[in-house]
């Protein structure tokens, strides 16, 4: 007879194998528990500290949360945080442009009208403390499929010597077959160009005046004023100016090829202010030539900028048109002719070549601009640098000098394929300009493939690597919490504590003036691995304390009194009880970073003589090796543990 078990025991036996069941369908998430536990009580501990650094969130009032785009540290300590609209069309739409400034000493927020979008604008050190932001959105994106109404970029032109002529937002354009396209923008065309040709006897005869007139030309977006088929056209036309009359309606047309429904990409602005860290404002200053959305701005030898690439007024990369801004005079003036997808990373070099890494943002076609080599501003001409891996893959990636600047080795790190490929990597190429040859060669390579990394100079003459995603934008929860350090000398990682913020696309981190570093930003697609849900801007700050920090605590080296100002020779004296200690001093100039692209800055080797109770620093008197700015003075001792930052400025008054 077959064995059936009683009702009673049934239940007895349901009742623990639902407990069986429930413990099992419990313990990943109960591992997991415990494990997070533990490792925060692990990196708690004072011991991980002093040997990987920690991490800790920056308390933000309500109503003082951005989403940072662009963070600059300026000479007064203060970090100046632009977002603009931020990668928010409701806030474009309705003209709300952000701007927090951030005392990281005092942790103090501060809101700072912002005149116009600069979101996505570019930006650098001026030689006496401003921040020259330039550019930025006039447009949001539309992408294929959204676009209802034809559109492109009308070629306005005026062929009247006698004046120019502005158009304002809302100018009807009408084709030959009467379809009528609208503005976007204000447009103004400058006064053609009249050429005389000087009369002369020839033959006995007098040869007559001749008068050449060149038209003047301007580009404006316009757009259809119907939906519909008849305002698509790929053909060459003249479009008539409607409401001009007489001699302008004569002078003045429009010429357009190709009005589509096509995805329309983001467009620039002209605009350009100064930042002034004193009044805690923007100026403005003369408007570029060219609007530039995506740009780079880098300051050269002799404190001038030059603006480099961005999307122009009608949405396309800029073709080689660079301007110079003068901060003397506060007006802009041609540059070489050069084309560089957007934000390109170049970096002044020893002799005042600019070395393009081929690190870009992206935006501009995969075989157009993408190779490295130094840029002869002088002469416009460009010598091509081989030998670096996975060249296809620098979109996204960083690009930094290492420290010292003296030593002229630029590294790349990780990037990624053009556009939205899934391709990204983890090689590290370093670049030695001093050599007869340079050419890329790589080093170490990254934990895994890593897009966006924020990469950031150390007192110490280390680099700090944080962050960053393994696909574009952290599509399938690909942000990857590691962060680590690069030591030159023996051209090696060496792991530093997770961060807990994930960090990719509008991401930025920078150098404080207490050697900590602070991470800002972060704009995934996506909120989850699954990408089903829509990603949000990441808008909380977090400071990495560096290990040395840890070892050091309260008995950190010190710099007291000294001036804020070279002598004649390039030297500056301080008082300090450190003096035995110190061994290394290095001038750091600040950031200003958007998109992984920091261009400024650069760690400066300095002389340094001590005596009992003070410590003079010589400074490079080569304004190739270091532009005029103000800079942070970092003294190190032998332990590698550095002082807070004194403020020196260097040339440029």
């Amino acid at each position: 007879m077959a064995y059936r078990p009683s009702k009673k025991f049934k239940k007895t036996l349901f009742g623990s194998g639902a407990v069986v069941v429930l413990a099992a369908l419990n313990a990943p998430a109960a591992v997991s528990f415990v494990g997070e536990k533990y490792h925060a009580y692990k990196i708690a501990q004072p011991g991980y500290k002093k040997r990987f650094g920690s991490w800790a969130p920056v308390e933000v009032p309500a109503g003082y949360s951005v989403n940072a785009i662009h963070a600059a540290l300026l000479h007064t300590g203060k970090v100046l945080l632009i977002a603009g609209s931020g990668n928010d069309q409701k806030k474009f739409d309705s003209g709300t442009f952000d701007t927090i400034l951030w005392d990281p000493k005092r942790n103090t927020f501060k809101k700072i009208p912002t005149p116009e979008d600069f979101f996505c604008s570019g930006h650098t050190q001026l030689a006496d403390g401003r921040l020259l932001v330039a550019g930025g959105t006039a447009r949001y994106e539309i992408l294929d499929g959204e676009v209802k109404r034809a559109g492109g970029g009308m070629r306005v032109k005026n062929e009247s010597p006698d004046k120019p002529i502005t158009l304002k937002k809302g100018t009807v354009f009408r084709s030959p077959s009467g379809v009528e396209y609208v503005s976007k923008f204000d447009v103004t065309v400058p006064k053609a160009k009249r050429d005389f040709e000087v009369s002369y006897f020839k033959s006995g005869q007098m040869k007559p005046w001749k008068t050449k007139v060149t038209a003047a030309e301007a580009r404006v977006f316009v757009e259809a004023r119907k939906e519909g088929a008849q305002a698509l056209t790929t053909q060459a036309a003249q479009y008539e100016i409607v409401g001009l009359k007489g001699a302008d309606a004569d002078n003045v047309y429009g010429l357009a090829q190709r009005l589509t429904t096509e995805k329309q990409d983001f467009q620039g602005i002209r605009g350009a202010y100064e930042f002034d860290p004193r009044a805690e404002k923007y100026i403005p200053v003369a408007p570029m030539k060219d609007a530039r959305w995506y740009p780079t701005l880098v300051t050269l030898q002799d404190g001038k900028v030059l603006a480099v690439s961005g999307l122009n007024d009608v949405g396309d990369v800029v073709p080689g048109d660079n301007e110079i801004y003068d901060p003397k005079t506060k007006k802009w003036s041609k540059g070489p002719f050069r084309y560089f997808p957007t934000y390109p990373a170049l970096f002044l070099t020893k002799g005042g070549k600019l070395l393009y890494t081929g690190s870009n943002a992206g935006y501009g076609p995969a075989e157009k601009g993408r190779e490295p080599g130094l840029w002869d501003l002088k002469k416009n001409a460009f010598t091509k640098l081989g030998g670096l891996t996975d060249p296809d893959q620098l979109e996204t990636s960083a690009s930094l000098m290492l420290p010292p600047v003296q030593d002229q080795k630029v590294m790349v790190l990780g990037g990624g394929g053009v556009g939205e490929s899934p391709k990204s990597t983890a090689r590290t190429s370093i670049i030695d300009l001093s050599e007869e040859t340079p050419a890329f060669r790589n080093g170490p390579a990254l934990p895994q493939g890593t897009r966006y990394l924020s990469s950031v100079l150390m007192p110490d003459d280390t680099v700090f690597t944080t962050g960053g995603s393994e696909q574009y934008r952290g599509a399938g929860g690909s942000d990857i919490l590691k962060a680590q350090f690069y030591d030159p000398g023996a051209n090696a990682f060496a792991a530093a504590a997770d961060p807990t913020v994930g960090r990719n696309y509008h991401s930025e981190a920078l150098l404080l003036p207490d050697g900590r570093v602070a991470t800002f930003g972060s704009d995934p697609l996506y909120g989850n691995q699954a990408n089903t849900k829509l990603g949000s801007f990441e808008q909380r700050i977090e400071i990495f304390t560096p290990p040395a920090l840890h070892r050091a605590g309260t008995d950190r080296p010190a710099l007291g009194e000294g001036p804020q100002e070279l002598d004649q020779n390039g030297r500056v004296t301080f008082r300090t009880k450190d003096a035995a200690t110190i061994t290394k001093a290095r001038l750091m100039r600040p950031s200003a970073v958007t998109h992984t692209t920091d261009v400024e800055q650069r760690s400066v080797a300095l002389g340094l003589t001590k005596t009992k109770d003070s410590v003079t620093v010589e400074v490079p008197l080569d304004r190739t090796l270091v532009p005029p700015g103000w800079y942070m003075l970092f003294v190190t001792d032998k332990d590698g543990i550095s002082s807070e930052a004194k403020w020196v400025q260097v040339g440029g008054r």
